[in-house]
C-alpha cells in the first residue's frame, strides 16, 4: 500500500499540442503538474505532418473556413463551436509564433516574410500554415523549449494514470475530481495525485486498430478514464482514416501528408489510372473519408495490397523543397518519390469522438476538462477537416485556460486521497496474456469496425469484446499493473464505446459507413451519438 501523495493545482495528463497549449496559457501562479506516458515529445503533435488551418489570405474568409468545416463534418458540427474555432486561427497562429515555432514563409513574396500557405482535403483556398511537412515537430519543440523555463510546471515522464478519482462536492452535490492514481514506469511505483482541476489531454484512440498512423501512445486513455469516472462520450463511431499510408513492411504505417495530394499529388491504380473522379467532383482533394473509402472499394474489387499516390509530375526541386522530411523517409524505404509513385494503404488516423465538453473543454465532472483529440467539442462533426485539429487543441486550451483560472479562486480541496492498496496482488507470470488479447482486440476491430462496417461484423466485434473484458477485470483484480495493461485496459473501454455507437446510428454519414444503410437519414440520425455510462 502506497501513501505518497503529490499536490498540484492543475494536473495535466498528456503533453502534446492541447496540454502544453493549457499550461503554457495558465497564469504562473498556478502550480502544474504534467503527465506524459513516455517523453514529452512522443504523442500524435509531433508526428503531424500537415499544418494549422487558419485564414490569413485576404481572398479567404471566416465563413469560407466555417461552411468547409461544416460540409465536411456531414451535417453533425455544432455552429457554434466552429464559428468559435475559425474565429481564433489567426490569433492562435500568432501565439505559437509568439513561442517561437517558426513557419514556412513564400520565399516567392517580399512583403514581411508572409507565411506560406498550402491546400489540402475540404479547403476551398490555401489557408494552411505549416513548417515545411513537420508542423508537429515545430509545434511540440517550440512548446517544449517555452515549458522548461517555466517555474511553476513540474514534468512527469514515463508516468501512466491508471484512474481518476472523484468524490461528491459539498457545496453542489455534483461528481467532482481530486485526483488521480499514477504509475511510474521505470520505478514500477503507484503514488497518488491530488488536484481540484484536472486536464484529460492524452489524445486519440486510433491504436485499436491494427492499422495506424498513430505512435504508440495512442490508446484512448482519457476517454476510457472519464467514461470510468462517470462522463458522456459522444460520436465514438466516426473514426477517421488517413487515406495515404506507406505500405510497407517495415514503414509502420508511415503518413504520406495530405499536403502531397494539396500540391499536385494523384491517386493511381497499379496500371497508372486515376480513379478518384470517379468518386467525387473535388478528385484527390474530396475530405478524407470520401478518399479513404474510394481506396478500400478499389483494393477490393481489384485484389491489390495498394493503390499509388504520384507526384512525379512535379519538379523534383519543388517536391525536396516542399517535402523534405517526407523524401528523406521515403528514400530510406526504397522510394523515390521525385521519380516514381508511393504505394500507400488507409490507416486510422484520428479520433472525431471523445469526452463530452462545454465550449470551455468541462466535462460532466466539476473540475475535470478535456481539451484535444481526447475531447467532443461538437467541431469535427461527421468527420474531421484536415488540419483543424492543432487550431482545436490550441483553442480550447485557450478557452480552458480561462474557465480553470476562475474555478480555481473558489475551488473545494480535498484533504487526502484514499491510498492505492496492492497488497493483495501479485505479479503476472503470463504476460503472454496481454500481448495476445491486444493482438486479437487490434486484429478483429479493423476486421469488423473498419472503413466497412455491417450490423453482423459490428455484433461479432461486441461479443468479443465482452469475452476480452472479462479477462481483463479478472486480470486487474489478481496482479499487478504494468504500462501494456493499463493500455490494453483503456483500448478495449474505447473499442466497446466504438462499437456501441456504430451499432445505435443505422445510417452512413462521414466516416461511419454500413452496408446495411448505405444512404445518410437526416430525419432520424442528424444528431449526435451520445452514450451515457449511467444508462
Amino acid at each position: 500500500m502506497s501513501d505518497n501523495t503529490f499536490s498540484y493545482d492543475v494536473i495535466i495528463i498528456g503533453s502534446g499540442a492541447a496540454g502544453m497549449g493549457l499550461a503554457l496559457s495558465l497564469p504562473s501562479h498556478i502550480q502544474i503538474a504534467i503527465l506524459s506516458k513516455l517523453n514529452m515529445s512522443e504523442g500524435s503533435t509531433y508526428y503531424a505532418q500537415g499544418g494549422i488551418s487558419a485564414v490569413l489570405d485576404d481572398a479567404d474568409s471566416l465563413d469560407s473556413h466555417r461552411i468547409d468545416t461544416i460540409r465536411a463534418g456531414a451535417g453533425l458540427c455544432h455552429d457554434d463551436i466552429v464559428e468559435l474555432v475559425v474565429s481564433h486561427g489567426k490569433a492562435s497562429i500568432d501565439w505559437l509564433m509568439a513561442n517561437n515555432v517558426q513557419f514556412s514563409t513564400n520565399k516567392n513574396i517580399r512583403s514581411n516574410n508572409k507565411l506560406h500557405l498550402t491546400k489540402e482535403g475540404g479547403h476551398s483556398y490555401r489557408r494552411v500554415v505549416h513548417a515545411d511537412d513537420s508542423t508537429g515537430r515545430a509545434v511540440q519543440t517550440a512548446l517544449n523549449e517555452q515549458i522548461l523555463n517555466q517555474s511553476n510546471i513540474k514534468i512527469f515522464e514515463h508516468h501512466n494514470v491508471i484512474d481518476l478519482v472523484t468524490s461528491k462536492d459539498k457545496k453542489t452535490g455534483k461528481k467532482r475530481v481530486t485526483g488521480c492514481y499514477v504509475l511510474d514506469t521505470k520505478k514500477d511505483v503507484i503514488f497518488n495525485m491530488k488536484s481540484p482541476c484536472v486536464t484529460l489531454a492524452t489524445g486519440g484512440a486510433s491504436k485499436v486498430y491494427l492499422y495506424t498512423s498513430n505512435p504508440d501512445v495512442s490508446t484512448g486513455d482519457g476517454i476510457a478514464m472519464a467514461w470510468r469516472a462517470g462522463c458522456r462520450v459522444a460520436n465514438m463511431e466516426f473514426m477517421q482514416f488517413h487515406p495515404t499510408c506507406l505500405f510497407h513492411p517495415e514503414a509502420k504505417s508511415f503518413l504520406i501528408s495530405e499536403a502531397v495530394r494539396g500540391e499536385g499529388g494523384l491517386l493511381l491504380l497499379p496500371d497508372g489510372t486515376r480513379f478518384m473522379p470517379n468518386f467525387d467532383k473535388r478528385a484527390e482533394l474530396a475530405p478524407r473519408d470520401i478518399v479513404a473509402r474510394a481506396i478500400d472499394h478499389e483494393m477490393k474489387r481489384l485484389g491489390i495490397p495498394s493503390v499509388f499516390l504520384d507526384i512525379s509530375h512535379r519538379t523534383a526541386k519543388f517536391t525536396k523543397s516542399h517535402f523534405p522530411m517526407l523524401n528523406e523517409r521515403c528514400l530510406s524505404f526504397g522510394f523515390d518519390m521525385t521519380k516514381d509513385p508511393l504505394p500507400v494503404v488507409p490507416a486510422a488516423h484520428y479520433t472525431c469522438g471523445g469526452v463530452m465538453t462545454d465550449r470551455n473543454g468541462l466535462t460532466d465532472i466539476t473540475g475535470l476538462y478535456a481539451v484535444g483529440e481526447t475531447a467532443f467539442t461538437g467541431l469535427h462533426g461527421a468527420n474531421r477537416m484536415a488540419s483543424n485539429s492543432i487550431l482545436e487543441c490550441l483553442v480550447f486550451a485557450k478557452q480552458a485556460s480561462i474557465d480553470i483560472t476562475k474555478f480555481l479562486e473558489g475551488a473545494e480541496r480535498s484533504s487526502r486521497i484514499k491510498a492505492w492498496d496492492d497488497s493483495k496482488v501479485i505479479n503476472s507470470d503470463e504476460a503472454i496474456v496481454v500481448s495476445h488479447n491486444w493482438a486479437e482486440l487490434r486484429q478483429f476491430m479493423w476486421d469488423y469496425v473498419g472503413i466497412v462496417r455491417t450490423t453482423k461484423r459490428l455484433q461479432r466485434a461486441k461479443h468479443r469484446i465482452t469475452l476480452l473484458k472479462q479477462e481483463i477485470e479478472d486480470y486487474y483484480s489478481h496482479f499487478h499493473v504494468t504500462s501494456d495493461f493499463l493500455e490494453l485496459r483503456n483500448l478495449v473501454t474505447t473499442a466497446e464505446l466504438i462499437i456501441d455507437s456504430a451499432l445505435l446510428r443505422k445510417e452512413s454519414r462521414g466516416l461511419h459507413y454500413t452496408l446495411d444503410y448505405p444512404n445518410t437519414d437526416d430525419k432520424n440520425f442528424k444528431k449526435d451519438t451520445v452514450l451515457n455510462p449511467s444508462k
